[in-house]
């Protein structure tokens, strides 16, 4: 099955990333629209689509000041479709495009319990006194308030 698999540095069709997108158990979370993330898809520096028989089995993107930092996000690939090599390859394609681009910082947001595959790739933890933090929504908070 490995051959198969088309790679397209596009943007996928917004109902077929939304499909794959709620494969994830993010959707639970974000509870986003396809509207919402063709948007998201839409306002990224880079991307990888996975075709396999003109099915979207894998995706990642990059957002980026293409310049100094890059942040990997989106990995996601089919459950039935994992185990093939295809989010090595999104990984070795998204890590290479900033590398020749000469980002200095590449970041990755990881979903729980994936750390050990990306660590094989060549990415590590941040150390618990790295700088970052993230805002932290109350209940039903999406909007600004002005």
């Amino acid at each position: 099955m490995q051959n198969r698999f088309e790679y397209k540095l596009q943007k996928p069709d917004k109902k077929d990333f939304y499909k794959l997108f709620r494969t994830t158990g993010w959707y639970e979370s974000y509870k986003l629209t396809e509207d919402k993330l063709e948007l998201a898809l839409n306002n990224s520096w880079f991307m990888v689509s996975v075709y396999y028989k003109e099915q979207l089995v894998g995706f990642g993107r990059i957002i980026s000041d293409k310049s100094l930092h890059a942040l990997i996000l989106d990995v996601i690939v089919l459950p039935d479709f994992q185990n093939n090599g295809i989010g090595t390859k999104i990984m070795k394609i998204l890590t290479g495009n900033c590398l020749s681009e000469g980002i200095i910082d590449i970041q990755l947001f990881c979903a729980e319990g994936k750390t050990d595959f990306y660590e094989k790739l060549g990415y590590e933890k941040r150390n618990n006194n790295a700088p970052g933090m993230q805002y932290k929504r109350k209940t039903g908070e999406m909007k600004w308030k002005k």
